[in-house]
């Protein structure tokens, strides 16, 4: 172990920026790194049947709002992604924002999140969209044990090193 901190760049040869020269995980440290807004947008599918589709547009879901629980779930993992994704750097989350939108396949999903710091939030705008799809399954299980979560990807980020990413461009 050393006390020397590590740069951005690799030291593996493979030039895997997370493992060390032995190939070991770590985390890269990004202390050097200029704080700049960024933000980074997620979007994801809960595929249910026209039951549960229908439930919710209806508000007849046995558990409650289901969408709210969703959208809180969803808040609650974007703050606590370094706790579930490994070498996630612990940043500041400045704010997120999490739409769900019935629609006739399920529910679609697409959450904003935004910092000022050393490091992108595409880890926590793909989490936030995992754990609100989880939330939203958990609230409609019992009318559709089949739900499925499909999709979940990153349409956009701006800020950092490599300035405004955006889907398809």
């Amino acid at each position: 172990m050393t006390d020397t901190p590590r740069r951005e760049g690799a030291d593996h040869p493979s030039g895997f920026t997370h493992l060390d020269g032995s190939g070991a995980a770590r985390m890269v440290d990004v202390s050097q790194k200029t704080v700049s807004a960024r933000t980074a947008t997620a979007s994801g599918r809960v595929l249910l049947g026209p039951e549960a589709v229908a439930a919710l547009r209806g508000g007849g879901v046995p558990k409650g709002d289901a969408l709210a629980v969703a959208r809180i779930a969803g808040i609650q993992a974007a703050k606590r992604t370094p706790d579930l994704v490994p070498l996630c750097h612990p940043i500041a989350v400045h704010g997120v924002d999490v739409d769900l939108t019935v629609v006739d396949a399920g529910v679609d999903i697409r959450a904003t999140v935004r910092t000022a710091d050393r490091t992108g939030v595409e880890m926590e705008a793909l989490t936030c969209v995992m754990a609100a799809a989880l939330g939203l399954v958990d609230m409609v299980k019992a009318i559709d044990p089949a739900a499925e979560v499909t999709g979940v990807r990153v349409e956009e980020k701006t800020g950092g090193r490599k300035g405004h990413w955006r889907r398809g461009d």
